[in-house]
């Protein structure tokens, strides 16, 4: 058969290369896969996570640690400081302020005494004499409180059943502290009096006031105004409630006629000198 003989699909079919197979999309993919796409998210989370934090930025994290923690035990400690008073009764919380009103109205009439004291003197005719009469009444004023001179007047009686030894000196140091903030004039406690300078301080199962040893029951007995004085000691969370829970009896008794008769000899002072000339 000739050229000619052949047919026309073949001819053109031989003047033509040969077919390359065309590489299907499927087939690259496989070979180069394609990076995934990311959400806003994910690559927020990547740029957050791991962390890379600089020393600097640590030193500033722990200084702000440790002044959030500090803030944290400050606002906890004001709120322990309240907790007495948060549960406490409405009748209560109106006895508190009731002592607070009385003792603010004590500073003002003691205010009150001096400024006419101070104008009695001013405007006395003679006033050597009238200054006898002040320096002779204050002299008794300070050997009362002094421990000096004995005293009377109303008040309250405290006794203290210590059957099971758990009061100690400090519970009495505060039954002082919150008899004299109640304005007490005079205190004597089993016999001792108490002044300005007394000391109170655990001696085996006893206590002792400025050396001397006393034991339970333990007897205040105070010289002021009874209706200042006994809301004082219950106050919640006082005195009273404290001793109670130590498994102590506590009785308070108010009366017309207190008389505190336990004296302290008069302390010449060492080195202090009277400054008038």
């Amino acid at each position: 058969m000739s050229d000619q003989d052949e047919a026309p699909e073949n001819r053109l079919r031989k003047e033509l290369p040969d077919e390359v197979p065309a590489t299907s999309s499927a087939d690259g993919a496989a070979q180069e896969p394609a990076e995934p796409v990311l959400t806003g998210r994910q690559r927020l989370v990547q740029g957050l996570w791991p962390p890379r934090v600089s020393r600097a930025q640590f030193i500033v994290a722990l200084l702000l640690f440790g002044l959030g923690f500090g803030l944290a035990v400050q606002v906890a400690s004001n709120s322990d400081s309240g907790n007495a008073l948060r549960g406490a009764r409405q009748e209560d919380l109106v006895r508190i302020l009731d002592e607070l009103d009385d003792r603010s109205q004590r500073l003002e009439d003691e205010k009150q005494g001096l400024e006419k004291q101070q104008q009695e003197l001013e405007n006395s005719s003679d006033q050597a004499e009238e200054a006898r009469k002040q320096t002779v009444e204050k002299e008794r004023q300070l050997g009362i409180l002094a421990g000096t001179v004995a005293a009377q007047g109303p008040g309250i009686t405290m006794t203290i059943e210590d059957t099971k030894g758990t009061v100690q000196a400090d519970m009495l140091l505060d039954a002082i502290q919150e008899l004299r903030a109640a304005g007490a004039e005079a205190i004597q406690v089993n016999g001792v009096r108490v002044v300005a300078g007394t000391y109170l301080t655990d001696s085996g199962k006893s206590v002792s006031v400025d050396g001397n040893k006393i034991n339970a029951p333990f007897r205040f007995k105070v010289i002021g105004n009874p209706q200042d004085l006994e809301p004082a000691l219950n106050i919640p969370g006082g005195v009273v409630q404290t001793l109670e829970k130590e498994q102590a009896t506590v009785t308070v008794e108010r009366s017309d006629k207190i008389v505190v008769d336990a004296l302290r000899a008069a302390k010449q002072p060492d080195y202090a000198r009277s400054s008038v000339q």
